[in-house]
């Protein structure tokens, strides 16, 4: 067998094993821990099957924000949107750990109009010019997710670790960028505050299209919300979990609550 024909197959094997569907938002930092006074990193922000490869869309940063250690806002600069991804830059001018997120809250309904579905998607405050008075079978969700990764330069701090008590949210309890491959790390899930007991993490490893197994594994939060990870080995990761209640502040609306983050583990 060729070395180019076992490659097609180690290709297909990949699409066989990570359903078409399985659209990933993530941001991905050129470096995770950094040194000096001078220190930058980039982002990469998309949407994709594979992690992390640019091959479905880039992610919208209309709701793009940095934290800077101090848990003050920082400016992004070079924000540059492409076909399959987009960019920013972060300069890393305080000691400590900044976190990078993209938070976005909006609405989706379906409803029938003279019997025909109709769809829509948007800003919460819209919807209720935004669906006909003749509509019928109207059904709405409010949406919120968090797409997020942290970034040190220097020695490790937390004030940019506090949740915001909005959604579904983590806070770390081993520091995000202290993770070392062969080593426990522990986290926590809240939600609007609280403790998301009972909630299915998913953990995916980086590298999905050069391998024909998607080698994720899946943990679920106890009482407190706590769950944990032993990596199996050094490289970006990329963890998520999703929520589905009844408190969404629309009126007869389910709320769906998502969150994702990159992290970087590192080797011994």
């Amino acid at each position: 067998m060729t070395r180019y024909l076992k490659l097609a197959l180690i290709a297909a094997s990949a699409l066989l094993a990570v359903p078409a569907q399985a659209h990933r938002a993530w941001l991905l930092p050129s470096a995770t821990v950094l040194s000096g006074n001078d220190a930058w990193v980039t982002v990469d922000a998309a949407i994709s099957n594979d992690l992390f490869y640019f091959e479905h869309h880039a992610l919208q940063l209309d709701n793009l924000s940095v934290l800077g250690p101090d848990g003050k806002s920082i400016a992004p600069e070079n924000l540059s949107k492409g076909h399959y991804r987009s960019t920013f830059d972060v300069k890393l001018t305080q000691p400590g750990t900044y976190k990078l997120m993209v938070v976005n809250q909006g609405a989706f309904a379906s409803y029938k109009v003279d019997g025909q579905t109709k769809r829509w998607r948007g800003k919460a405050d819209d919807l209720a010019t935004a669906i006909p008075a003749n509509a019928t079978d109207v059904k709405v969700s409010e949406v919120q997710s968090r797409i997020e990764s942290f970034v040190t330069s220097g020695k490790p701090t937390t004030e940019t670790l506090k949740p915001t008590g909005v959604g579904l949210e983590m806070i770390p309890v081993t520091h995000p960028n202290n993770l070392v491959a062969g080593e426990k790390a522990t986290f926590r899930l809240v939600l609007d505050g609280q403790p998301a007991s009972g909630v299915a993490v998913e953990v995916v490893p980086g590298g999905i299209r050069y391998r024909d197994k998607l080698n994720d594994s899946k943990v679920t939060t106890d009482e407190s919300g706590t769950f944990s990870v032993t990596w199996p080995g050094p490289g970006f990761y990329w963890m998520s979990a999703s929520v589905r209640d009844d408190r969404s502040k629309l009126k007869d609306a389910q709320r769906r609550s998502s969150y994702a983050a990159t992290i970087e583990v590192l080797p011994q």
